[in-house]
């Protein structure tokens, strides 16, 4: 039997699990459990576990083949999971559609940039932010009604550094400018949750500075979810990093964690270094 003592001790002890418990689940804004796909007999993504907590940069990473992107792809709702359940905010989403999700504030990029290349680069923001106010384009509108728009677009082109390319054609933009202006037209939807598709890939270095350089900009007052091979980048962007290898979670940590955890230098051997 306990005495006083040892009963107000597991008291607080219990009180505080509780407080813990209310605020890690306000914390953790999307989360994956037990997330799995089999392609043809073959699992590409095997009870994958994930907790992304609001505010915060997570990265996955892994060598090739570790099922990182089809990860990503299942959390973006572009694949169907064969099994396993996915939430936001607390709701099932499983089987929700992208733009559905899109909707609710978790928006995504691609590797790929997504432009309209003979359009301006103010009015590939100004299409973006149209979508999000639910006024899709039609060619009888009055020029001044989409003219309304070109101050939130050009705040936005501000925010990524290309103000002052707001008339170039956005096929005449080098390729990291191009990936700027697409998390700009990103961002003019306003997602709580912003989801990055190798934010860097196929960059030279200069690029690559100011792709992570705005990243951590638009990171202030958002979560951010990104797959990425660049580890100088994670390294210096990322609060938490998710190391996948053969569909399943072989680490999470710091990078300062995950960079000395043995089983993440063997996986990455004849690959890369972390």
């Amino acid at each position: 039997m306990l005495d006083r003592s040892g009963a107000s001790t597991l008291a607080t002890r219990l009180s505080n699990e509780i407080v813990r418990g209310h605020r890690d689940g306000l914390e953790t804004i999307l989360e994956t459990r037990n997330l799995s796909k089999e392609f043809r007999g073959f699992i590409a993504v095997n009870n994958v576990n994930l907790k992304i907590l609001r505010g915060t940069v997570h990265a996955l990473i892994g060598p090739n083949g570790a099922g990182k992107t089809t990860c990503f792809n299942l959390i973006t709702k572009f694949i169907a999971p064969t099994s396993g359940a996915i939430f936001y905010k607390g709701n099932d989403v499983t089987n929700a559609k992208p733009a559905a999700l899109s909707r609710l504030g978790l928006v995504r990029s691609f590797q790929i940039s997504a432009t309209f290349p003979h359009l301006s680069v103010l009015e590939n923001v100004r299409i973006a932010l149209q979508r999000q106010a639910g006024t899709p384009y039609c060619f009888w509108r009055s020029d001044r009604v989409l003219d309304s728009l070109n101050e939130s677009a050009r705040r936005l082109l501000a925010d990524v550094g290309l103000q002052e390319l707001a008339e170039a054609e956005a096929a005449e933009l080098s390729y990291g400018r191009k990936r700027a202006l697409e998390i700009a037209t990103t961002i003019a939807m306003d997602p709580e949750v912003l989801l990055l598709d190798e934010p860097t890939a196929g960059m030279g270095h200069e690029d690559v500075a100011l792709i992570a350089a705005l990243i951590r900009r638009v990171a202030k007052n958002r979560t951010v979810l990104m797959v990425e091979h660049n580890l100088s980048v994670v390294a210096d962007l990322c609060d938490r990093i998710t190391v996948l290898a053969r569909g399943e979670i072989l680490a999470e940590g710091t990078y300062g964690e995950i960079s000395t955890d043995a089983a993440v230098i063997e996986a990455y051997m004849g690959v890369g270094h972390v």
